[in-house]
């Protein structure tokens, strides 16, 4: 593709149609909970939205916290993917709901979810129950990213299998660096029986404090064992994080000038690059929202 041009302009809809490539599928797996999973759906889609490109979030964890970061309340769908899931005859399309962000959707979750685990197992092709759902949404999207489960069981299987593209956010932590070689060596089983087209995008270091130490030693040895796999961009801990998720809006609306909104913009980048998408420059100018009253002291 040999164009430029800003996709945020309205006028040039038609261009952006003309040049519209098949959605890249983004699964965002981590088996470690806590490490900045849905926090990194959320805001690379949002700052992939920034920059003109229609995105799906498919939230793939029974606690819904995807869904909860986008102002959705779980506890009240009626329906979601999970229905999707096992009732073959449902509407995808119908199911998909419009957030507060524009140019991003929402495929929602619930606690329901967790029961599809066992119910896919006696299934006929269960890993592939999530590519079905999602095939008809496809050509409405640019990107889509799944926001999946901290394990490796059905669930997590199925999302690889859908997945063109896996990135995966570590915490800076010793921990969670342990167990990065059970996913890797996961993630190459999926190519070699299930999906042979899926590709490791590279591991984004999160939850980084470089006042400490062992957060610096951890860095050093993703970045000596990943080489270039490893993403430059490196989300530092922040109160926002928290903040966000209460106000069920993602970082680069509710603080769009701190250095998280900014590091999440830098990955935008990195990510488009590595898909062979257009960069668009700039981003639009947004509001500060005001910090929550209950939290005081919060960091940059």
């Amino acid at each position: 593709m040999d164009f430029e041009l800003d996709l945020r302009d309205p006028d040039l809809a038609a261009a952006r149609a003309s040049a519209h490539q098949r959605a890249a599928v983004i699964a965002l797996c981590n088996q470690k909970g806590g490490v900045g999973k849905t926090t990194t759906t959320i805001n690379l889609g949002a700052a992939l939205a920034e920059r003109g490109y229609q995105v799906l979030l498919v939230d793939f964890d029974p606690q819904g916290a995807a869904s909860v970061g986008m102002g959705v309340n779980p506890h009240t769908l009626e329906r979601s993917i999970y229905n999707l899931l096992l009732e073959p005859e449902g509407s995808a399309a119908d199911m998909v709901v419009k957030t507060g962000v524009t140019g991003i959707d929402l495929l929602p979750a619930n606690i329901d979810l967790s029961a599809a685990e066992l119910q896919l197992v006696t299934e006929v092709g269960r890993e592939s129950a999530l590519r079905r759902v999602l095939a008809p949404l496809l050509p409405s999207y640019d990107m889509v990213l799944i926001d999946c489960q901290p394990s490796l069981g059905l669930l997590t299987l199925n999302a690889l299998c859908a997945a063109d593209w896996v990135l995966v956010p570590l915490e800076c932590e010793f921990f969670a660096l342990r167990g990065v070689a059970l996913l890797m060596d996961t993630i190459t089983k999926v190519q070699r029986r299930l999906n042979g087209d899926l590709q490791v995008m590279g591991v984004l270091a999160t939850m980084f404090d470089g006042r400490t130490v062992h957060a610096r030693e951890v860095l050093q040895r993703l970045q000596d064992g990943f080489g270039d796999k490893l993403f430059v961009t490196v989300v530092n801990r922040t109160i926002k994080f928290p903040e966000t998720s209460v106000a069920g809006v993602p970082i680069t609306s509710y603080a769009p000038t701190s250095g998280a909104a900014r590091a999440y913009r830098d990955l935008a980048e990195e990510v488009l690059v590595k898909l062979g998408r257009p960069v668009p420059s700039g981003v639009p100018q947004v509001q500060q929202q005001p910090t929550l009253p209950l939290v005081t002291g919060a960091a940059g």
